[in-house]
C-alpha cells in the first residue's frame, strides 16, 4: 500500500449543500477510517478545502475511492488534487 494526500477545494457556492450532506460524507470517511484506508482527515481552517491521508495501492484506486464519497457524488468539491507521499519521519511512516 502507498499513502496518498487527497485535497479537496471548496466554493461558497456549494457551502450550504456541503452543510447537508456532511453527516453522510463524514459517515464515510469514519467507515474508512475504521478500515485502515483513510489514515487522517479534516478540513482546512480557513475553509477552503480539506485533506484526507489515504493508504490505498496506487493513485487510480485514490482516484475510484474518492469518486465514492457522497459530496464527490454530489459535485461538492470543485477541485481534487491527489499526489503521492512518501513520510519520512513522524507517525505516518511505520
Amino acid at each position: 500500500m502507498a499513502l496518498f494526500a487527497v485535497e479537496y477545494t471548496y466554493s461558497d457556492a456549494t457551502a450550504s449543500a456541503r452543510d447537508e450532506h456532511r453527516p453522510k460524507h463524514r459517515a464515510w470517511l469514519g467507515d474508512l477510517v475504521e478500515q485502515g484506508i483513510v489514515r487522517a482527515t479534516g478540513p482546512w481552517t480557513d475553509g477552503s478545502g480539506a485533506l484526507i491521508l489515504v493508504d490505498v495501492a496506487d493513485e487510480a484506486a485514490a482516484r475510484e475511492l474518492m469518486a465514492q464519497d457522497p459530496f464527490a457524488q454530489r459535485d461538492l468539491v470543485d477541485a481534487v488534487r491527489i499526489t503521492g507521499w512518501n513520510p519520512v519521519m513522524g507517525v505516518f511512516n511505520s
